[in-house]
């Protein structure tokens, strides 16, 4: 369940009105021991069914098979076990949880990570993801790949039976999406036979099973070769046995205009890929005025024009795990901080901030004042995250794509334990 902080309230008192530990709670929600709670926080309050007190000997798969709860189950129940692997004598676990929660889904849940993220943060999201999307391999003008250090996150996933997804960008050197890059693929057949040639290669060596498709800012004028270019790679990957992906720009009508949007047409492509992710986020974005960065309502108006073109099971809702925190007054020269939602809370308890939470949006925000200077934060929490993934499920998506696993949040899987089916 979501509990929401009032002027007052501990956690102490907090888990004993709610039978469970303090610890527990902050856990759960990725509190620190000293942090002080806030009016208008969102608590993920997760209670106790059956537990488990660990005996000396126990393993976890001992364990599983004597309780008959599945090993990821026990993980996703008690998240402290997937940073140590084992348990302790007297330990106690969680084996179910009252109530039945909103029993969403099922979904596919992927992840999107890059080399750099900190192990313990993969870690608290690898029980929940059903795919790992790493990020990411690039091409040169020659057809070899410019590959990034992937072994660790491939063997996470191995770990956690996630399927490992090689997303492909044409991202250059500065670190940016190249028109003329992407171009110059799409209408290269021999080019296009080297790079996926190498492509297939990389993911049978690597244990790779999806190629994810992420090219952004296609000129209008490419897209029917970039459809064909989709084509070629799907039809080779099915024949190796993988599955192709394809991120989409987040459209709400067919003739759309601007470059981010003219080549991605849902029709065509989502009868091409076998699943595609709507990037349903950055409409708060760092250099525009603060707004929620994922608003329900714009998200809503995306997704039912997804549906309307695409069979919903090859879905996945793009989930943004950061925030904004803006200098007011608003200037559009002047860049946001990107915050993540454990981070913003964090935030807001240092500056004594009270947090609202926005009914139209359905995102949580607050201001606070730092050397004289007015911020305003927006940033995503449980009851965003409930909003959202109820949306999902009533539209019958396939899947959820989190953008991006660097940046703790607890909650959020703390909220997924309870209330997605798995």
């Amino acid at each position: 369940m979501i509990y929401v902080i009032k002027k007052g309230d501990t956690l102490s008192r907090i888990a004993r009105e709610f039978g469970t530990s303090a610890a527990r709670l902050r856990s759960d929600n990725g509190l620190l021991a000293d942090q002080p709670l806030v009016p208008g926080q969102a608590l993920v309050v997760l209670i106790p069914d059956r537990t488990y007190t660990v005996r000396p000997g126990d393993g976890l798969y001992r364990i599983s098979s004597q309780t008959g709860v599945p090993v990821r189950e026990l993980i996703r129940l008690n998240p402290t076990l997937v940073q140590t692997g084992t348990v302790r004598a007297e330990e106690v676990l969680t084996l179910s949880l009252q109530g039945e929660g909103e029993n969403l889904g099922p979904f596919r849940i992927n992840g999107y990570a890059y080399p750099h993220i900190r192990p313990g943060v993969l870690r608290q999201a690898m029980p929940f993801l059903t795919e790992l999307s790493i990020f990411s391999y690039g091409f040169r003008e020659d057809g070899t790949l410019v590959p990034t250090p992937d072994r660790w996150l491939l063997e996470e996933a191995a770990r956690f039976g996630a399927d490992p997804s090689m997303v492909l960008t044409s991202i250059d050197e500065n670190g940016q999406f190249s028109t003329t890059r992407a171009a110059r693929l799409f209408q290269d057949q021999s080019l296009q036979d080297v790079i996926l040639d190498n492509i297939l290669t990389v993911m049978k060596e690597k244990g790779y099973r999806i190629l994810d498709s992420d090219f952004e800012f296609i000129r209008g004028e490419d897209a029917q070769a970039y459809f064909s270019f989709l084509r070629h790679a799907r039809d080779r990957l099915h024949a190796k046995g993988s599955r192709l992906h394809v991120d989409l720009a987040p459209k709400t009508y067919a003739n759309q205009p601007g470059l981010l949007y003219e080549a991605h047409d849902y029709t065509v492509i989502g009868e091409i890929a076998d699943q595609v992710l709507l990037m349903t986020y950055e409409w708060g974005y760092a250099y525009g005025p603060p707004m929620a960065v994922a608003p329900l309502p714009q998200v809503e108006r995306v997704l039912r024009y997804g549906v309307s073109e695409i069979p919903t099971e090859k879905i996945q809702m793009g989930i943004p795990n950061y925030g904004y925190d803006w200098i007011l007054p608003y200037e559009k020269e002047r860049r946001a901080t990107t915050v993540g939602n454990q981070e913003a809370v964090l935030l807001a308890s240092r500056m004594g901030a009270a947090i609202r939470f926005d009914e139209t949006a359905r995102a949580p925000t607050f201001q606070y004042r730092q050397d004289g200077v007015l911020h305003e934060v927006w940033f995503e929490d449980a009851r965003s995250m409930q909003a959202k993934i109820r949306l999902a499920d009533a539209l019958g998506l396939g899947g959820l794509g989190i953008w991006n696993l660097l940046r703790p949040f607890a909650q959020n899987w703390a909220w997924f334990s309870e209330n997605l089916r798995f």
